[in-house]
């Protein structure tokens, strides 16, 4: 008896005291410019859990992010056209929240902004669960004009500017 509290003690404590969460405030957006569409597309990736927080912290809404809940669609869309913008030459641009999909632990994002015929310059703000988390950090990867460009935005440093 004594060698299995022994064990429970040694082994399987420490691995109950770490959580479900991630230790990591981080999400990934992709950011693609379609001249033949006319359009930028954009992906965001970011961890469901934190995303449930920050909706129910922000708009007092308990939510559980899944495939089959619709009504979600609301939250997530005015919580992202608020914390994500972005200007094309000088100019914002609307964000067009198109849906979203699910991976394990991850809610993929879809956004679009139309009509754009070319892009000389553009600027980048992505605030996404900055709300929540003092460490968190925004990646985004860009591909415009046939280049490629990456960045992180942080509390710090919350907007970059690319030229072409």
């Amino acid at each position: 008896m004594h060698k299995l509290f022994a064990f429970i003690l040694l082994f399987a404590l420490p691995l109950l005291s770490f959580d479900a969460y991630h230790k990591y405030y981080s999400s990934v957006t992709h950011i693609e410019y379609v001249p033949e569409q006319q359009s930028v597309q954009i992906i965001s990736r970011i961890f469901v859990d934190d995303f449930e927080n920050v909706i129910q912290k922000r708009y007092n809404r308990i939510l559980a992010l899944d495939k089959k809940n619709h009504v979600e669609d609301v939250y997530i869309k005015k919580y992202l056209q608020d914390k994500i913008k972005i200007s094309i030459n000088q100019q914002p641009a609307k964000l067009l929240f198109i849906g979203k999909q699910y991976e394990t632990g991850i809610i993929k994002c879809y956004l679009e902004i139309e009509n754009v015929k070319n892009i000389q310059s553009i600027e980048i703000s992505n605030t996404v669960l900055f709300d929540m988390f003092q460490d968190q950090q925004n990646t985004i990867k860009t591909h415009i004009n046939s280049k490629q460009k990456s960045f992180t935005l942080t509390q710090q440093h919350k907007k970059q500017l690319l030229e072409f």
